[in-house]
């Protein structure tokens, strides 16, 4: 029975790799053919492709970047990259369930061994693909890639059911980013002018402007998440530094990189006001279980402080050199406004009512 599952579960964490491997190579040998090399090894656009691999897994890199051998860091991953892993792991446990029949603890055997067989292959590709220049740090990567895979296979194969806590206090988290969406949707259509100048400026090509638009899409919901940080008041760093927030602006040089061009250009006090949709969101969240109970808007309130820690932390990283360290908000300090303000909100919504009957 276990050899059955070990066997079936092999050949679907295999198949669930490739699907996003093959076309990553197809799209890094494209690219190193356009844009050539000094060296004419196709084993390098192969490297690239698995390199690819873990980032879309949010796995960080170390970097010696010439030519002047600069020690250099990569953990500000796109956050969108991950859609692609999502879609192959269920796509693989999917089809393990189909071929193990509906018995539960098969199942749970399959999520269990899948996971790990996903974590071993991953810690295989991060240990070998690895340069003098380019690390990946293959020792965190199962912190990373069985969380990912568990998360998406207890969607697969049985009705998801959520706590009451755990519903409200990510409806409230989904509020607060789809809000922040939409504010980044509108800078950006107010600054894109500045957003074609850095586009003109790269002058990336044909090959080069695709992957250059699919880079940018897939950073978007890091984005959304500065912009969260920007309007609740804590703002974010475009390097190390640096502070882009409505009361306090510093900014030094930053990359050419056509997103950046939403980026303020000053102070803006009037932004505080993003404040009081958070507050807003507190007092919603607490209208969702007034009916329920006080603790029930306790947990949905803790359990949406965690799920911006994590957003937060996954948002925010180094890029590259030195210079840009610190790129995105800070986990600690969005998390603790979020909550304050989520806090104060619910706060208002519970007890002014009753002052109000008193009165």
């Amino acid at each position: 029975m276990v050899g059955r599952v070990l066997g079936t579960t092999l050949v679907q964490v295999t198949r669930s790799i490739f699907l996003i491997l093959l076309p990553l190579s197809f799209i890094a040998l494209i690219a190193w053919a356009t844009a050539g090399s000094a060296t004419g090894n196709t084993g390098d656009p192969l490297r690239a492709a698995l390199w690819l691999w873990l980032a879309s897994h949010q796995i960080p890199f170390n970097l010696v970047l010439p030519p002047a051998q600069l020690i250099g860091h990569l953990s500000y991953l796109p956050l969108g990259a991950l859609v692609f892993p999502v879609l192959a792991i269920r796509s693989g446990i999917s089809r393990t369930f189909d071929r193990l029949g509906h018995d539960a603890s098969l199942l749970n055997l399959a999520r269990i061994l899948f996971a790990v067989e996903y974590s071993i292959a991953a810690v295989l590709l991060a240990f070998f693909s690895a340069t003098d220049s380019v690390k990946p740090v293959w020792y965190v990567t199962p912190l990373f890639v069985i969380p990912l895979v568990l998360a998406t296979a207890a969607t697969v194969g049985r009705r998801v059911t959520f706590g009451q806590a755990l519903l409200y206090g990510s409806r409230a988290v989904a509020l607060l980013l789809g809000i922040a969406s939409i504010l980044l949707g509108i800078s950006i259509f107010t600054h894109i002018r500045t957003v074609e100048n850095l586009t003109t400026v790269l002058e990336p090509g044909i090959i080069g402007g695709f992957l250059l638009l699919l880079l940018n899409i897939l950073y978007i919901p890091n984005a959304i998440v500065a912009m969260l940080g920007y309007f609740s008041g804590t703002g974010f760093a475009v390097g190390a530094a640096t502070i882009i927030s409505p009361l306090s602006f510093h900014l030094n040089t930053i990359p050419a990189f056509p997103l950046l061009g939403v980026l303020p250009t000053g102070k803006s006090p009037l932004a505080l006001f993003g404040i009081v949709l958070v507050i807003f969101t507190g007092a919603l969240l607490a209208s969702w279980t007034i009916t329920l109970s006080t603790r029930v808007l306790i947990q949905s309130v803790i359990l949406a402080t965690i799920l911006t820690a994590f957003i937060a932390y996954a948002a925010s990283g180094a890029l590259l050199t030195q210079a840009l360290s610190a790129v995105g908000v800070s986990p600690w300090k969005l998390t603790l406004s979020v909550m304050s303000e989520l806090c104060l909100g619910a706060f208002l919504a519970s007890y002014l009512p009753r002052l109000g009957r008193r009165s």
